[in-house]
């Protein structure tokens, strides 16, 4: 390893960094340059809404003038509202053989969701709600503002579960606040077998004799807490926010790092979607689609008492046409995993929650990465051999990358003995031209590429970008264990410490020590066969020392397999080197390889006659200076 690939390795390992302190920068300046600008939107929205309920209060006003009950009628005398208003919780449950959903009579709304298939770290039944502070409700305006979060809805079928077996095709339960003997709100979810999406019928029927007629919409309110269902508050928590997605158009995220983010939408929105690390709760909406909403993503402390992550809320508006005395809005809500090929089955952009990577490392993991995984777990059921596998695949695609980079390495520390000779010929600081003039002949006299061990790394750098994204998104390994660690979507501990370390945690992840401990072997190894020039002052200490330290910390607290992956990584690639050193092109081999190439006549590109012909024009006015003096 050579100046230059010793530069590449600083150069990955800056972009790296780099590109994750830009990145972070970026978001947060695109949010906070459109909630400034969405703030003036926000403030007339909010007088619309004002200007509304005070023309509705004067047509109250006037209607009760004239005596005239055509309009509407006075709502809060309904016996049938007092009723629901002092009706007690009562419970129902719909379910397949994927999920249970159990639903409160108290504002007809999803009271619990249980994926059967799943349970949290700890063996626990995996609820991804379950707390009186849901909400599901239909605001809106009729002589005061309504939310049937405060009544409580009856079933039109008597039965309090409804089983949705293999050979059903779909069965619902429905719910039904009623108004009057002929005006009601509907809810009715209907459940397939084998799927995760739910269907929810929102209906209101014979609400246009209460809502005043100037009323174009009725607010839908969703809010959700998020509990913590993985090993790791921090982790899960950076992994959980809430998403929406404009019909036909891109996926927007909240803040995932925020403590507190809001969200003012101005626009239709398709879907909006409470995601945590490996599941979802999606509510989409097929035609209407949701108006102006409200977003809002709070985070709780970490070891609250309720072990929850997040407060997620969705204020949205569904279009109200008051000529219509039935309004109709089909929903559907998804409770599920966050499997990629899962949640694009739903051809709703689902998997863009899946956090991929964009541009090119997106393109690698769903095109390349993922079919392999898939391929491979189909025959192998132990993730750690799978990873070890793909890990091998891998590196054999990338080996004609590896081999050059080696071959060029090898062939600069060949060259340096000539190399020292140049260097001893042109001592002084004023020949530093003719010395890289002769440096470069020389390089080219033997088929040495300058290049040829930092660009083949360069190229690589896609590769580890997918791979960093990769692992920690993919519930495949989720609670999948392999050797010391118990779940490989996680970090892996071999101590627990009563103490917590700044930036490195209160654990000790052995996969990330023997990541560490290859990466120093890399880099000995890649000192050994520097070559031509002197190294920097303080290359070698940040190669050989800081680096393998400075991952020691960044990667304790992240996902054991993706550690592994590096890890063994690392590890063929040293294998890969030894076994070229030794027996696939050994220094004999190349050094006669190079005579060979010295003997053949010189041929140079384009870019070298240029470069040249430059350095022989910088040379020429180099020696007229002095005579321009004298």
């Amino acid at each position: 390893m050579d100046k230059n690939t010793i530069l590449g390795l600083v150069i990955i390992a800056a972009i790296l960094i780099g590109f994750g302190i830009y990145n972070s920068n970026q978001v947060e300046e695109y949010n906070r340059q459109k909630k400034v600008q969405d703030s003036i939107a926000y403030v007339e929205y909010q007088k619309r809404l004002e200007e509304e309920q005070k023309n509705a209060l004067v047509a109250i006003a006037d209607s009760t003038i004239q005596q005239n009950s055509t309009e509407y009628a006075p709502l809060y005398q309904s016996s049938y509202l007092n009723e629901a208003a002092e009706a007690s919780q009562e419970f129902y449950t719909i379910e397949n053989d994927l999920l249970k959903l159990t639903i409160s009579s108290k504002g007809g709304r999803v009271y619990s969701a249980e994926l059967k298939e799943y349970t949290k770290y700890g063996g626990s039944p995996l609820l991804l709600l379950d707390d009186d502070n849901n909400k599901f409700a239909i605001d809106f305006y009729a002589n005061q503002m309504l939310s049937t979060s405060d009544f409580s809805f009856a079933p039109l079928a008597n039965t309090k579960n409804v089983v949705v077996n293999e050979n059903d095709t779909l069965k619902y339960l429905s719910l039904r606040l009623h108004i009057d003997s002929l005006s009601y709100i509907e809810y009715t979810y209907g459940m397939r077998p084998n799927d995760y999406m739910v269907d929810l019928d929102v209906k209101l029927v014979g609400l246009d004799k209460y809502i005043p007629r100037n009323a174009t919409s009725v607010d839908l309110r969703w809010e959700q807490n998020a509990p913590a269902l993985e090993k790791g508050f921090r982790n899960e928590s950076t992994n959980t926010t809430l998403a929406y997605r404009f019909p036909n158009s891109s996926v927007e995220e909240l803040s995932a790092t925020s403590e507190n983010d809001t969200q003012s939408v101005k626009n239709k929105v398709q879907w909006v979607a409470f995601k945590q690390q490996f599941f979802s709760t999606i509510l989409t909406s097929k035609e209407p689609y949701f108006l102006n909403a409200e977003l809002a993503s709070i985070a709780f402390p970490e070891n609250n008492a309720d072990s929850l992550i997040k407060h997620f809320s969705a204020t949205m508006q569904l279009p109200y046409n008051p000529n219509q005395s039935i309004q109709h809005y089909p929903l559907s809500i998804f409770y599920g995993p966050n499997g990629y090929r899962l949640l694009r089955s739903y051809d709703q952009d689902f998997q863009e929650l899946v956090p991929l990577g964009g541009w090119a490392f997106g393109w690698i993991n769903r095109w390349v990465i993922i079919p392999i995984f898939d391929f491979l777990s189909r025959f192998i059921s132990n993730y750690g051999l799978i990873i070890l596998l793909l890990t091998i695949i891998i590196k054999i695609l990338l080996f004609p990358l590896t081999r050059k980079s080696y071959i060029s390495t090898a062939k600069m520390k060949l060259l340096k003995p000539e190399i020292e000779k140049i260097a001893a010929k042109y001592p002084k600081k004023e020949d530093a031209m003719k010395k890289q003039q002769e440096t470069m002949g020389l390089y080219r006299k033997y088929g040495v590429n300058m290049m040829g061990g930092c660009l083949p790394m360069l190229l690589q750098l896609p590769i580890l970008f997918a791979m960093f994204r990769f692992f920690p998104a993919s519930i495949e390994l989720r609670q999948q264990s392999f050797l010391w660690a118990d779940d490989l979507s996680s970090y892996d501990s071999i101590l627990d410490l009563p103490f917590n370390i700044p930036m490195y945690g209160s654990h000790i992840s052995l996969f990330t020590i023997l990541m560490a401990v290859t990466m120093f072997i890399t880099s000995k190894h890649g000192m050994q066969q520097q070559a031509s020039t002197q190294q920097a002052p303080g290359m070698k200490f940040m190669m050989l020392y800081f680096m393998p330290i400075f991952m020691l910390f960044i990667f304790n607290n992240l996902s054991s397999a993706l550690v592994y992956y590096y890890f063994l990584a690392n590890l063929i690639t040293i294998l890969q080197n030894w076994v070229t050193r030794k027996w696939i092109v050994t220094d004999k081999t190349l050094l006669a390889q190079m005579h060979a190439k010295a003997k053949e006549a010189p041929k140079k590109s384009k870019f070298q006659q240029r470069l040249e012909d430059l350095q022989k024009k910088q040379a020429e006015m180099q020696r007229q200076q002095p005579k321009k003096k004298r």
